[in-house]
């Protein structure tokens, strides 16, 4: 185990060590060893690093770093203010157990289509701060999950921090919902993030899909705020019937997973539909 003490030393071990990966909480980890698909027992300890445990707000965007638990995420007064569907979605991780231990970073690293927490940090449109011995470069959420299980960060690469705008919750609602078919605890075998946010005479309405396709999905419609809810929801659902192919599991099969994942978005977009201030 290397336990460095600045991000450029980790940095210098991820170029110059074969095989060698980021160990944060480790519960993702342990996860994966379980498994039977991780391999390595060379690791590279990240929990002494300094600014990793930072959480920064402004009145624009929540900082937080690669080592702030989800637990945290869950329970800081200034999160649960400033970006309420974030904290609710991290909320529902697992147990209190896991989410004591388990860090934001982790929580993304592995790109595990069905976590919880990357259906809220799609919608309200998160960046992945990303370092290595080239030095930092900022990637959007959107662009991060590029297929099952896997994201754009590169083996020589860590996720050192990352940055949520805050929600406009003056003009916006967020719902998150999930459905666990075994116990409480368990993976999902749905979730979804959804914000519905009035602007310049139209509404948005984004959703964040878990556990409905091989990577968290985002989607997005735009409308006419005088138009009915029923119509809004007919056209959500859609939207997100184009995009839900899910992975049958003991969780439930195929079909069973999308009528599951349909009914939950229509109970999210109905709720945030009845709480969006509308002009």
């Amino acid at each position: 185990m290397h336990r460095p003490e600045t991000l450029d030393e980790v940095a210098a071990l991820l170029a110059s060590t074969e095989d060698a990966m980021v160990y944060g909480g480790g519960t993702a980890i342990q996860i994966l060893r379980k498994q039977g698909i991780l391999f390595t027992d060379d690791f590279i300890d990240i929990s002494r690093i300094p600014g990793l445990h930072d959480i920064t707000v402004t009145d624009e965007y929540v900082t937080v770093g690669a080592m702030v638990s989800v637990r945290e995420m869950e329970q800081d007064p200034r999160i649960r203010s400033a970006i309420p569907l974030a904290s609710a979605a991290y909320s529902r991780v697992a147990n209190p157990r896991v989410r004591n231990t388990a860090s934001v970073a982790g929580n993304i690293a592995h790109g595990d289509y069905r976590l919880d927490p990357p259906t809220s940090l799609l919608v309200l449109d998160a960046t992945v701060i990303i370092t290595s011995i080239r030095g930092t470069r900022e990637l959007p959420i959107r662009e991060f999950f590029v297929d099952f299980q896997a994201t754009d960060v590169a083996e020589d690469e860590m996720i050192s921090a990352i940055r949520i705008p805050t929600q406009q919750q003056h003009r916006s609602a967020g719902r998150f919902m999930k459905f666990s078919s075994l116990s409480a605890n368990d993976w999902p075998c749905a979730s979804v993030a959804a914000l519905a946010t009035e602007h310049s005479g139209s509404l948005t309405v984004q959703l964040g899909l878990g556990a409905l396709a091989p990577t968290s999905v985002y989607l997005s419609l735009t409308v006419d705020p005088t138009v009915g809810d029923q119509e809004i929801i007919e056209a959500a659902l859609d939207l997100a019937n184009s995009a839900i192919d899910p992975i049958a599991d003991v969780r439930g099969g195929v079909e069973y997973k999308a009528r599951i994942g349909r009914v939950i978005v229509e109970d999210a977009v109905r709720s945030v539909l009845k709480e969006v201030p509308r002009a």
